[in-house]
């Protein structure tokens, strides 16, 4: 049967897209119905699983471990991110003066966040190291005794934190483009009108590049909610579980204790949670996000 010339564009379209067609449905939405269908299963692997309704989310709710776990999340959340977008921002607007090497600081500040996740995790274990550390070293300049950090409780959660940093790289770059975004002629409006830096900032530059600020907070959170690699590799789970991560503890649930029903309800938890976290921000930010076209409802 002859094809109309419609009728080929559209066939060449179906060939062409069934290669990224068939991978998503087998290593995308394949395994997402079916952690949805394990979350109400009883799953080791080995044996086939069986069907037991709410039990695993009745159990998540009383597991003491996923609420520490949730807690740990939290607090790595509420301190780390608005730090970080804090320190993108402000480097962002100190590189995008006119500075000498200027091209050299942007490119040394992104380049640690091209580091592999491991790579970086053994980088900052050997600065946080007890008797070797980088960090132990500058702390005994000011006469402060040698730490811990991740064997101590109270400090191996605020070491990851200050590792967190180290990543802000990315964060810093699309700020960055913001802020070259921002019409001169609007900051020339302000400067001739007698607005001073702060002014400037607030009333000009921040309702600009606010629409980037919304997607740097959304990503960002969502990034700290799923917090593993650190954890696993430096902590594994730190003392007294002061460094166990939802995502970590939803991993060894379901690799170390074979409990692959347990850790699917954990899952669909976080995405719950993730999903209406996204909601109250996008629903709130009209208080803060400018677009060009007015404040969305």
């Amino acid at each position: 049967m002859k094809l109309s010339a419609t009728g080929r564009e559209n066939f060449y379209f179906y060939i062409f897209i069934m290669p990224w067609l068939i991978g998503f449905i087998v290593f995308a939405l394949y395994p997402i119905l079916a952690s949805l269908y394990y979350s109400f299963t009883e799953y080791d692997i080995i044996s086939t699983p069986k069907f037991v309704g709410l039990a695993n989310y009745k159990e998540l709710f009383q597991d003491e471990l996923f609420y520490k776990s949730i807690w740990v999340t939290v607090k790595y959340t509420m301190i780390s991110v608005p730090l970080t977008l804090l320190l993108s921002l402000i480097f962002a607007m100190l590189i995008n003066q006119k500075i000498p090497a200027q091209g050299f600081f942007r490119t040394a500040m992104y380049f640690p966040s091209m580091v592999s996740g491991v790579s970086m995790s053994l980088l900052w274990f050997w600065i946080f190291n007890p008797q070797i550390g980088f960090f132990n070293y500058i702390l005994s300049w000011f006469g402060i005794q040698p730490q811990l950090w991740f064997l101590d409780e109270k400090l191996a959660l605020w070491a990851l934190i200050i590792m967190s940093f180290w990543g802000m790289g990315g964060g810093m770059l699309i700020f960055l483009a913001a802020l070259q975004g921002v019409p001169a002629s609007l900051l020339e409006a302000a400067r001739l009108d007698g607005a001073g830096r702060w002014s400037t900032f607030r009333n000009v530059t921040f309702p600009m590049i606010s629409p980037i600020f919304l997607f740097q907070l959304i990503m960002a959170i969502i990034e700290s909610f799923q917090v593993f690699t650190p954890a696993y590799v430096m902590t594994q789970g730190g003392p007294n579980y002061s460094t166990r991560f939802y995502v970590f503890h939803l991993y060894e649930s379901a690799f170390k204790n074979f409990r692959l029903g347990y850790a699917s309800a954990m899952a669909w938890l976080l995405l719950i949670a993730v999903l209406i976290i996204t909601y109250i921000i996008m629903k709130t930010s009209n208080r803060y996000v400018y677009y060009e076209g007015g404040k969305e409802s």
